[in-house]
């Protein structure tokens, strides 16, 4: 499976977490966020930026992962609050992903989108032990945002 990330240039040359809190993890929790398409995560990237730099250097990241039974466990949207897309439930969230990074449950976690619930995001765990030998940065674009949708 293939998911995908921007990120700055200078960030785009290793699979590395920052160890920020975000909506399925607390801070110290080593996870990497990839979306299902390129498209999904310019969005993410715009939604959670406050703003783009237009003269700024942006790389895609394209991830392989290995899906195997018991890489990949995926949070069923029926299980999430009624109120999973807002910010009043980002507590609750972060509770699910951090009780799944603790017990080191799967590799990668599913999410859905909150920005299109019908497609995913991947919360990858960078100190699972599978990580090393089932994630590769497989390659990089160069991305250019078109300043119409900014």
């Amino acid at each position: 499976m293939e998911v995908y990330r921007i990120v700055s240039e200078k960030f785009a040359n290793k699979l590395q977490a920052s160890g920020l809190a975000n909506r399925w993890n607390k801070k110290g929790q080593m996870v990497i966020y990839a979306g299902s398409s390129r498209s999904l995560s310019t969005l993410e990237l715009i939604a959670h930026r406050s703003g783009i730099l237009l003269n700024h250097s942006y790389k895609v990241m394209i991830i392989r992962i290995q899906s195997e039974a018991g890489l990949i466990k995926e949070v069923k949207k029926e299980h999430l609050p009624t109120n999973w897309r807002s910010m009043d439930a980002l507590a609750s969230l972060q509770s699910v992903g951090s009780k799944w990074y603790q017990q080191k449950e799967s590799l990668v976690l599913k999410v859905s989108s909150i920005i299109i619930p019908q497609e995913y995001n991947y919360v990858i765990h960078t100190e699972h032990p599978a990580f090393k030998s089932s994630v590769r940065l497989v390659g990089k674009e160069d991305f250019l945002f078109d300043q119409r949708i900014l």
